[in-house]
């Protein structure tokens, strides 16, 4: 069993060849990607409504997460610790100015922030630009 086929049957998801695709697209890149990026890519495996559903499967499953990108386009990284609607995605993710690939930096720890004692967080992005090391 291939790494795209375990993640769908670890998730208790139907194993499609339009599902297969996205994640090995995923796995085959290791970066942020979006939707028109998966449009471009599967257009002869999948159409752009699939596609969308996939997408929102695979949010709600702890397959995916949103990462955050300040020119408004929504993208999307493979996860590696979250479980189905509890997205463990409180890590910094990196844009390069460059190439424009933008990437889940997993390994460094976000900054602790106190908040006054009135303030809830619901949702923690934080979004570093600059130039990768592939473009250096």
């Amino acid at each position: 069993m291939g790494a795209a086929e375990s993640i769908l049957s670890e998730k208790k998801l139907r194993i499609t060849q339009s599902r297969k695709a996205v994640i090995d697209f995923f796995l085959a890149h290791r970066h942020a990607l979006t939707q028109p990026d998966l449009e471009k890519e599967l257009e002869s495996v999948c159409d752009r409504v699939t596609i969308y559903r996939i997408l929102d499967s695979f949010l709600q499953n702890g397959i995916l997460h949103k990462v955050p990108d300040l020119e408004g386009t929504q993208k999307y990284a493979l996860c590696d610790s979250c479980s189905d609607h509890h997205h463990h995605d409180e890590h910094i993710h990196f844009k390069c100015t460059v190439c424009g690939k933008t990437e889940c930096l997993d390994e460094i720890p976000m900054p602790s922030v106190s908040l006054p004692s009135n303030y809830s967080v619901s949702e923690w992005n934080m979004l570093l630009q600059g130039v990768c090391g592939e473009c250096h």
